[in-house]
């Protein structure tokens, strides 16, 4: 690591949870759905402030008065993830606790928070059965690690790990089974996951043919993060060493000859197995869609099967990425989502020191996100750079990073 960034990165992210001290300064900004979450708003600064602890002796209070705020704007705002509605609060309570003194007081809201997630994913679980028996395509909304059971599975892995596993043992298996019935279920010759067009989000350019998403936010990558940590963890459900099999080498299969991956596969594609048609328009470097978040999910399926092809997969491609200079990463600004903090922090996760140094660089040398939160904003970034600086535990019952499925 090089020192001089490190020192850099600390204060850099100790400024930031300066300037997110204060609840109302980070909703001044924001809309009244926006101010409650995880991805934008106080649910997501109030995690950064819990995870400074060890380094700041008044970030319990502050994360504190963020969670109450955040609690006070929800409102009526609707089941929706992991990163918006009351899953935010949950997942920021579930993960953020786990930095704080044993006495707080917030540990007594896990086992609440836990019940509402395990219920969503049961709930998720029963939608997506329903559509799998009419042979129905599954929406993002249903399996993805922003608002579907991968994210909400992943939040519940966690807090079955800090011994919520009465509360969190239902929607978990539920998400594990219904992960595992989506990979090993094609349509036709297309996997479980593809979606027509018409069912992909109106911002998200796809052919008449549709298209089965690669990336660890939307795509196939996010299960199998999933899927192969719980079974890391001894959390199994009949099929899923098989459906990690299949997700990873599906993944191989559709890696171009760059060591990337386009940002989803079009139907026809799919039909033909042919990676002559496979361009698409998107993002290939960022934590959301390509390099880094895929490397990952293939590094940690590697460890759950013993499969050395994922590893080798995984550490060619963000070596092809550390060959490509920053200005070349298709990248917007500093954020974990799209941005430099998502390299940054995979790299460090997959023990790539060098693009950890260049992707921190070109992080302090951005201007960051107006936006306060985790997944898009300061939030987010701040947590990037203290982990690079060595500002936060080492090891704590679950790391924050797991709600990125990057552990």
């Amino acid at each position: 690591m090089n020192t001089t960034l490190s020192t850099r990165a600390a204060q850099a992210a100790m400024n930031i949870a300066h300037e997110l001290r204060d609840p109302e300064t980070v909703t001044a900004t924001l809309s009244d759905r926006a101010a409650h979450t995880l991805c934008y708003g106080l649910a997501g600064t109030a995690l950064l402030h819990a995870c400074l602890t060890d380094t700041e002796p008044s970030s319990p209070t502050t994360a504190a008065a963020h969670w109450r705020a955040a609690g006070r704007l929800l409102g009526t705002a609707p089941p929706d993830g992991i990163h918006t509605g009351p899953g935010a609060l949950a997942a920021s309570l579930i993960i953020g606790t786990g930095y704080l003194p044993p006495h707080d007081p917030h540990h007594a809201l896990v086992p609440r928070a836990t019940t509402w997630l395990s219920a969503r994913a049961t709930a998720l679980t029963r939608h997506y059965h329903q559509r799998a028996e009419q042979q129905q395509a599954t929406p993002w909304v249903i399996y993805d690690a922003i608002k579907g059971l991968t994210g909400i599975g992943r939040a519940l892995l966690a807090a079955h790990t800090r011994g919520y596993g009465g509360e969190a043992e239902p929607g978990l298996r539920a998400a594990l089974d219904a992960l595992t019935h989506l990979i090993l279920t094609p349509i036709g010759t297309r996997p479980g996951w593809w979606l027509p067009a018409d069912l992909h989000p109106p911002t998200v350019k796809v052919p008449a043919t549709g298209a089965a998403t690669t990336g660890l936010a939307h795509g196939i990558a996010g299960p199998l993060s999933l899927l192969s940590t719980a079974h890391q963890a001894q959390h199994t459900v009949p099929g899923q060493d098989d459906a990690i099999r299949a997700a990873g080498e599906w993944l191989l299969a559709w890696q171009t000859p760059q060591r990337t991956w386009p940002p989803h596969i079009p139907g026809h594609a799919l039909d033909r197995n042919s990676k002559a048609t496979t361009h698409a328009e998107g993002r290939t470097t960022a934590w959301c869609y390509g390099t880094p978040g895929i490397a990952r999910a293939l590094e940690i399926a590697s460890r759950a099967v013993g499969d050395r092809a994922f590893h080798r997969a995984a550490t060619q491609a963000m070596a092809a990425l550390a060959t490509r200079p920053p200005e070349d990463w298709d990248t917007e600004g500093t954020a974990l989502c799209h941005g430099s903090a998502g390299i940054l922090h995979t790299a460090q996760r997959l023990h790539q020191p060098n693009l950890a140094d260049r992707a921190t660089y070109l992080t302090l040398n951005t201007p960051h996100s107006r936006t306060p939160g985790f997944l898009t904003g300061r939030a987010g970034t701040a947590l990037a750079l203290a982990d690079y600086a060595g500002l936060l535990p080492t090891s704590p019952a679950e790391s924050w990073d797991c709600l990125l499925l990057l552990s």
